[in-house]
């Protein structure tokens, strides 16, 4: 049995959870989710608590236990307080603005980038940097990443956009030919 997966999932009052079409619906006062269970792992509500059970103990359903519950409980977290992943634009003339809902980079190509965001997810940007939120924890990663991929930081001087608080490895330039002779 997992460990995580037999913790049962607490929700607020502000939270209705309902069981339907084979899934599990949640909605909150920010949104609302909803997510496909496989056949053997079963769900219950018992006084504003999810429990997660599984029908037999295979590897798989086993791996599946503890994933189901995480992602129940990610989606209560989301619907009520929600997420958000800040990234950083380090680089001299490296810009990201709004158009729109769009996020425009400005990221030391010869043209200007634009990422369109999904629906649920919200772009804001403050000086140089860039806020992705939203309900859905997967959805918000994702789209930090899909920035981060424009033009990630590399090790040399340390330009690109990176998440914040991420530490980029910095490497050494080249030794250069002090003091080396011909022979």
């Amino acid at each position: 049995m997992s460990k995580i997966g037999k913790q049962p999932v607490e929700f607020p009052e502000t939270v209705q959870v309902d069981l339907d079409r084979g899934g599990v619906n949640v909605k909150g006062p920010k949104g609302e989710l909803w997510q496909k269970l496989p056949m053997k792992v079963k769900v219950k509500l018992e006084d504003k608590k999810i429990v997660v059970s599984v029908t037999d103990e295979e590897r798989q359903t086993r791996a599946l236990h503890g994933l189901i519950r995480s992602l129940l409980a990610n989606m209560v977290k989301g619907v009520t307080e929600g997420y958000q992943k800040t990234l950083e634009l380090s680089g001299v003339g490296f810009r990201a603005s709004l158009s729109g809902e769009n996020l425009v980079l400005s990221v030391g190509f010869s043209h200007q980038v634009e990422v369109k965001p999904p629906p649920g997810i919200k772009f804001s940007v403050i000086e140089n940097k860039i806020t992705v939120a939203g309900i859905d924890k997967a959805l918000v990663g994702e789209m930090a990443a899909k920035i981060r991929a424009v033009r990630p930081a590399e090790p040399y001087k340390g330009k690109g956009i990176k998440y914040e608080g991420e530490i980029i490895r910095r490497k050494a330039g080249k030794a250069g030919k002090a003091g080396a002779t011909g022979s």
